[in-house]
Parts: C-alpha cells; sequence; structure tokens
C-alpha cells in the first residue's frame, strides 16, 4: 500500500514539474512567477523538511550571519565538499576554503543532521540590487532540515554556528595592536612573540594569572547573571625591567585578542577619551602603560596645598621648567575622566575586554583607580627568583640543569636583580652556557659586596638601583 502510494505521489509530482516547463516555455512571465510560487507552496505542504536562506547582502554591506556561516562551513567543507574554493583574506593569517557553488555537505548537531548547500546565481541587469550595483551574482547558503528539529534549529543550532563561526574568524586572523592620534586609532600587525612559556614567572604566580585569564573568557553568562560589564581590570606594578610589557604580549597571544596602547597625553579631553573607548572592539586589551606618568593621578589625600608666603608674594615670579611627568597642556583629561572610563557606565560599550593599566610606583596612584572593578587583580612583578631563572635559562641557554645553578640559587636569595639584568648576561655569550652562567655569578657576587658594604640606611635603593640600571637603559 505505502508503496502505491509513493508511487503515485511521485507521478504528480513528476506531472507538476512537466506542467511547469511548458508554462514557462508559453505563457507570460507574470503567470510563470505565480505558478512557480503556487508549486512551491503545494511541495512544501507535502515535504517533511524546512529550508532556511542566509543571503550573502544585508542591504549595503555583506551580512554578519552570512560572513559567520561562511567561516563556520569553511573547515567542514574541506573534508566534504568535492568542488571548493581557496582564498587568503586580507587579515587572515592562513588560507581558507569555501564551497563552490551548487556544492553540498552534511554538519551534525546532537544527533540532528542538516544539509548546507551554497548558490550562486548570475544577475541580469535589471535585477542586479540598486544597494549593491557592483554585484553580478545572488549568493546565499540552503540550510535544510527535518521539521520536527525546528525548534532546536533556530534556538540553538544556528546560534551555535555564529558564535563558532565568529570565534574561528578570529583566531585565524592577524591581531593588531592600536595607538592612539587624538581621536583616531591607527593600527599594524601585532607578532610579539612572549607567551607564558616564556615569561619569568615562578610557577605558582604564572599558573594563577593563566586560571584568571581562561576563566574571565569564559564567563560571558555569569557576568550578565550579576549584571556586570563583562570586562575585568588588571594592574601591573614593580620595578622597571621586571617584565610588564612582555605580560600584556602573553596575555593578548593567550586570548588572541587585539591590543589597544592608550596614550593619555595625546587626548585632549574626557570626551575624546570617551570615544575612543567607543572605537575599540571586543575581545580587546586596552593598556596604558606607566599611567602615574601619563597624567596626574597621584592620590589627592597626599597632595599638598600650595602655600602663600607674603615674601614669595613679592618675589619675581620665575618660569617653571615642566617636569619630566607633566601632561601635555592641551590634555585635559581628569581623574574623573579615566575613572569614568574604566568603570563608568561607557565601560560597558563592549565585552570581553580587559584594561591593564602599568607602574613602576603604585603608591603614587590614587586609592580610586586601584579598587576592584576598575583594577580587580594587582599583580606584582618583582626581581628574578631562581625559578624565574629557570625559565630565562630554558629559553636563552636551552638548559634544564647545570653545576653552576646552585650557587646562583644561593646568590638570587640574597640579591635583587631584575629579570631584564639577568637575561642580559645569558645573552653575553651565545653558545657557551657556562660562561654566560659565569658572567651572569660575576654580577651577583658584584651586587652582594656592595650591599654588604654600602651604609645600612641606603643599602636597598642603591642595590635596587645598580640592579635596575642596565635595564632601564
Amino acid at each position: 500500500m505505502k508503496m502505491e502510494v509513493w508511487s503515485n505521489l511521485g507521478s504528480i509530482l513528476a506531472t507538476l514539474i512537466f506542467i511547469r516547463s511548458v508554462v514557462r516555455e508559453y505563457f507570460p512571465r507574470e503567470l510563470c512567477d505565480l505558478f512557480s510560487k503556487s508549486l512551491r507552496r503545494l511541495l512544501g505542504m507535502v515535504s517533511s523538511y524546512i529550508s532556511v536562506v542566509i543571503e550573502e547582502n544585508d542591504g549595503m554591506k555583506v551580512s554578519e550571519v552570512y560572513e559567520a556561516v561562511q567561516t563556520y562551513l569553511s573547515a567542514r567543507s574541506s573534508s566534504a565538499a568535492e568542488r571548493l574554493k581557496l582564498k587568503k583574506p586580507k587579515n587572515s593569517r592562513d588560507f581558507t576554503f569555501s564551497m563552490d557553488s551548487n556544492q553540498r555537505i552534511s554538519d551534525k548537531f546532537e544527533d540532528i543532521k542538516v544539509r548546507w548547500a551554497f548558490h550562486s546565481i548570475e544577475l541580469s541587469q535589471k535585477t542586479r540590487s540598486p544597494w549593491n550595483p557592483g554585484s553580478d551574482e545572488k549568493r546565499y547558503y540552503e540550510l535544510k532540515f527535518h521539521k520536527k528539529h525546528k525548534h532546536k534549529i533556530f534556538s540553538e543550532y544556528l546560534p551555535h554556528v555564529i558564535t563558532e563561526g565568529k570565534n574561528l574568524e578570529l583566531r585565524s586572523r592577524n591581531r593588531k595592536i592600536y595607538t592612539n592620534e587624538y581621536r583616531y586609532w591607527t593600527s599594524v600587525v601585532f607578532d610579539h612573540p612572549a607567551t607564558f612559556g616564556t615569561l619569568a614567572l615562578e610557577t605558582e604566580q604564572k599558573q594563577e594569572i593563566l586560571e584568571d585569564l581562561e576563566r574571565f573568557s569564559k564567563a560571558e553568562k555569569y557576568y550578565r547573571q550579576v549584571g556586570r560589564a563583562w570586562k575585568r581590570g588588571y594592574l601591573l606594578y614593580g620595578p622597571p625591567g621586571t617584565g610588564k610589557s612582555s605580560m600584556i604580549a602573553a596575555m593578548a597571544n593567550f586570548l588572541d585578542y587585539d591590543i589597544y596602547d592608550l596614550e593619555l597625553t595625546q587626548v585632549k579631553n574626557n570626551t575624546e577619551l570617551r570615544k575612543l573607548l567607543v572605537a575599540t572592539t571586543n575581545k580587546s586589551i586596552i593598556v596604558i602603560e606607566d599611567i602615574d606618568c601619563s597624567l596626574d593621578l597621584s592620590d589627592r589625600k597626599k597632595k599638598k596645598k600650595p602655600e602663600k608666603d607674603s615674601e614669595e608674594k613679592e618675589k619675581p615670579s620665575e618660569p617653571s621648567k615642566p617636569e619630566e611627568n607633566e601632561p601635555k597642556e592641551d590634555s585635559k583629561v581628569t581623574l574623573s575622566g579615566v575613572l569614568n572610563f574604566t568603570d563608568g557606565l561607557w565601560s560597558c560599550c563592549g565585552s570581553e575586554r580587559l584594561f591593564v593599566f602599568t607602574t613602576n610606583h603604585i603608591d603614587r596612584l590614587d586609592p580610586a583607580l586601584l579598587r576592584s572593578g576598575r583594577m580587580d587583580k594587582h599583580i606584582l612583578l618583582t626581581f628574578c627568583k631562581f625559578g624565574a631563572f629557570k625559565t630565562l635559562a630554558r629559553n636563552y641557554l636551552s638548559i634544564e640543569d647545570h653545576e653552576l645553578f646552585p650557587e646562583i640559587q644561593d646568590l638570587m636569595e640574597a640579591v635583587e636583580m631584575t629579570p631584564a639584568d639577568v637575561a642580559e648576561h645569558l645573552m653575553k655569550t651565545s653558545g657557551n652556557p657556562t660562561s654566560a652562567l659565569q658572567s651572569l655569578i660575576e654580577a651577583l657576587r658584584d651586587a652582594k659586596e656592595r650591599r654588604a658594604t654600602a651604609p645600612l640606611n641606603g643599602s636597598i635603593s642603591e642595590e635596587n638601583t645598580s640592579a635596575t640600571a642596565q635595564g632601564e637603559a
């Protein structure tokens, strides 16, 4: 009985298709279009499948959904499609594949099978879009699935495709580092080699930072649930030469984020600062290095009010010399503007962003800038310990152990030296680990002797100065 029904249904469909071809051949175009629409409606009533069309153009620009679907299917089409298109987008690091016209591939989502097809139709002069006159093709993807899965496809599968497509695009593109020129950002390709594997940090501290970053990158639902903008602030502080800039580069490489290196002295006022913030993208790190030197963001309680002495009034005023850390005269960015930039209403104009400030003198900063919600995690990058030294020895000398290591460990417990200074000694004699380690030992011994012979009240400051002088130079 079932075979007879299907046979009759097949005959009916074949007859309808034959009629459609005859109509197209001998009847006016308006009647043909009406018949085609009626036929499609009839076939849709009989069919158990639904088709969703995702067109390339969304008005005057390319549809974001179309681009996300194209990226999502690129990895799958390379192994499933019979004919592929190969290209290398301008901002991508790798080649990408896409389906050629009229190619079909299958996909699976939680035991639901779907089929994707790519279509490209050549347009006549009359049918070209007035919004995109240069396009001579209509390109679109078609998703086909069974009706019984309609709810799950719309509520779960399509959002999964779009999210995964955007993530794949971010991972494959060339990341960039931006700098501001007044109201605008300019960029170059960011290709810094620093990773957490090469950072000179103690293992426990490195692991703690990695876990915090990974937890943040997966916490979109949590931040929305608690009613907070999806952002996090990091303050990196410590002496010069302890790896603050390398830490930022390692963060960007670990998360695949762009970097916006903000120079506050180039910003005229708080309004321009907000405009720069709005122009940043999601999945980015907004950096202000040496924030204590950029503007007057020092602790308001420690500022002394100028004493007005009558004798001083009578003295002729001398031209004041600009201080090294004094901002440019045309910059009117205030502490309040920076606070609102990091934690005000405008800070939520975007998501999945890190605000990273660096300073050599944390005690100079206003406490309002340091509180949780603005700088959520304070990371002290200090002098080189033995664990960090072993990372440097592996990076620069390709060794895991050496007979001179015990002596170096003893000296590092007694002497403070920055990772930058340690690295400089390890680089002096390429290809000869023993000579490099001996050079480091001599420098550590000299620092230890200076500390022993220096006056008690100035020993620490003198040692810190000598240990960091080479890194600052």
